[in-house]
C-alpha cells in the first residue's frame, strides 16, 4: 500500500486465502481489516483452499472487482505450513516454507482475464490434517505415528501421499493449460510467462516438456523459498519477474493440490506493479 500510495479507506473488499488462519473462530480477514486500518465498512472474508487457493481467490477477487460499487480488494494470502508439518517428517518438513503475499486488485480497463476451476473430491485423503474439526482432537490425535515411507506425523499435523498428488497433477494440469489456450485463442507459444505453483520442480519441468513450452519462460523459486502452498504463485511472480516482466505480457498461473482442486488463470498484466520481496 506504502509502494503504490493506497489509501487504506479505499479499499472496498479485504480477502484472506490461507489453510493455516490465526483462529477457528474468528475468520481472519476481519482482524486485518482493524491492524490495517481499513474502514468498518470494508467487506473482509477468509477463504480456505489447497496449494490451487491464489487461482480461486483471484477470481473470487476479479468477481468483486467487477460489481459496480466495488473498485478496490486487497488480496491477502498467507501460509505457516512450519505450525502443521513435523519436524521429524523427512519428506514434508524440508519441502513447505512460509510465506505471505499482497495483491491489490483495481476496477479498471486492463484487458481480459480468464479463469478455469476444477475439483476432484475423491482425492481428499492424498493431502489431510485428520483430527480438528470433524473428527474431534484427542490423546490419540498426538501420538506420532510413521509410515511404510519414514515419514513422522500426528494427526493433527499435514499427510501428504506424494505419489498420488504427483499423479493427479500430471494427469490434470497440462491438459488445463491446453484448455485454457483453446478457450482464450491464445496459443501457447504466444505466452510470456507460465508460473506454476511450486510443488516439485521434477513434475512441472515434466509439464513443459509436456507441452512444448519455452523453460526459459517458466520462473522458479522453490530452491529459496520451498512449497509455500497458495502462496507460491504470487511469491514466484514477485521473487523471480519483478525486473522482467514488461507491460502487457500475457501470464497463465496454475495452482494444484489439496481438495483434489487445481486452477488456471490467464491474465494479461497492464498496468501491473511489483513490489519487492521482503525476507524475515
Amino acid at each position: 500500500m506504502e509502494d503504490n500510495a493506497i489509501d487504506p479507506a479505499s479499499i472496498d473488499v479485504l480477502l484472506f486465502m490461507s489453510q493455516t488462519a490465526d483462529y477457528r473462530i474468528p475468520a481472519t480477514a476481519p482482524v486485518l481489516q482493524h491492524r490495517l486500518g481499513l474502514p468498518v465498512d470494508t467487506m473482509a472474508m477468509d477463504l480456505s483452499l489447497g496449494c490451487s487457493g491464489y487461482v480461486y481467490a483471484l477470481s473470487t477477487a476479479y468477481a468483486y472487482a467487477s460489481m459496480p460499487d466495488v473498485h478496490r480488494v486487497l488480496l491477502l494470502d498467507g501460509e505457516t505450513f512450519s505450525k502443521i508439518v513435523n519436524r521429524n517428517d523427512k519428506v514434508d518438513w524440508p519441502l513447505y516454507g512460509d510465506a505471505a503475499t499482497a495483491t491489490l486488485i483495481e476496477k479498471g480497463n486492463f484487458g481480459e482475464s480468464t479463469f478455469i476451476l476444477r475439483s476432484d473430491g475423491s482425492g481428499r485423503d492424498a493431502v489431510i490434517i485428520h483430527d480438528g474439526m470433524r473428527n474431534p482432537v484427542n490423546a490419540d490425535s498426538l501420538v506420532e505415528v510413521k509410515n511404510e515411507n519414514g515419514d513422522i506425523h500426528n494427526r493433527l499435523e499435514i499427510y501428504m501421499d506424494g505419489m498420488d498428488v504427483f499423479n493427479f497433477a500430471m494427469k490434470r494440469v497440462p491438459k488445463t493449460i491446453k484448455e485454457m489456450a483453446e478457450v482464450t485463442g491464445m496459443p501457447l507459444d504466444s505466452v510470456d510467462w507460465l508460473v506454476f505453483h511450486q510443488a516439485n520442480r521434477f513434475m512441472t519441468d515434466f509439464f513443459v516438456k509436456k507441452l512444448k513450452f519455452n523453460p526459459q519462460r517458466v520462473p522458479y523459486c522453490i530452491d529459496r523459498y520451498g512449497n509455500t502452498s497458495s502462496t507460491s504463485v504470487p511469491l514466484t511472480i514477485a521473487s523471480e519477474l519483478r525486473d522482467k516482466m514488461k507491460n502487457g505480457d500475457r501470464v497463465i498461473m496454475a495452482g494444484f493440490g489439496a481438495g483434489l482442486s487445481w486452477g488456471v488463470a490467464a491474465i494479461t498484466m497492464n498496468d501491473c506493479s511489483i513490489s519487492p520481496v521482503i525476507e524475515y
